[in-house]
């Protein structure tokens, strides 16, 4: 087996927590399956792992550690993640706030599969905490004397993948199932105001945590 057993099972407890932990990505999921149904959400799914899949290829590249190494790099990712989740919010919030007919409503809150899968790969792509995830976290649970650093980075990548997939396909199906009981417009535009002030919200968590505060992260350090 390429991965140390006891360090991979230390991997899983720690991958789990970090996946069950709500960010950008999880409302991301609710809003859009709320919004446009259980085949939305899967694709908003979908395109949170091809995030992952990108963040895995730049971490066996060594293009995490090099982002992260330098601090103009790091922050540009910061701000460029923050102003695109503001982005999200914004536009959230005035569909919520539309004072239209109810046709009209509807599609202004409807989302299309290609603005879900979009929305979903930049807003991981660009999340800091997930390079850091990457860069910082696994390291850890590498035993270089086992396989190459490369192969290992990747098989705890996707087992992430899997993971994050078991947990997202049930708040997919719960989101679907909640978006039957709570379909009237009122509701979803609701919902979109909340989820679009949540969004704002960690757009500015993620500036004070990464470009304000001079990077208390660095390369290597948990």
């Amino acid at each position: 087996m390429p991965l140390d057993l006891t360090l991979y099972i230390g991997f899983l407890v720690a991958a789990a927590l970090i996946v069950v932990f709500p960010g950008p990505d999880t409302m991301l999921i609710l809003r859009y399956t709320m919004s446009g149904g259980r085949r939305v959400g899967f694709t908003t799914l979908g395109g949170v792992q091809l995030g992952i899949l990108g963040h895995i290829t730049a971490a066996v590249l060594g293009l995490s550690v090099l982002i992260v190494s330098v601090p103009i790099a790091f922050k540009a990712v910061a701000i460029a993640g923050a102003a695109y989740l503001a982005f999200l919010g914004v536009q959230s919030i005035r569909a919520g706030s539309l004072r239209l007919p109810a046709e009209a409503q509807t599609g202004a809150l409807a989302i299309t599969y290609r603005r879900a899968i979009r929305d979903a790969i930049i807003t991981n792509l660009l999340n800091p905490k997930v390079i850091m995830l990457f860069v910082a976290l696994m390291p850890n649970f590498v035993a270089p004397t086992r396989a190459s650093v490369p192969l290992q980075l990747a098989l705890l990548g996707i087992t992430l993948i899997v993971i994050n997939v078991a947990w997202q396909t049930g708040l997919v199906l719960a989101a679907d199932r909640l978006r039957r009981w709570l379909a009237r417009l009122s509701v979803q535009r609701a919902m979109a105001m909340v989820t679009g002030i949540v969004f704002i919200a960690f757009a500015a968590l993620l500036l004070v945590d990464h470009v304000l505060t001079d990077g208390q992260w660095h390369a290597g350090t948990p």
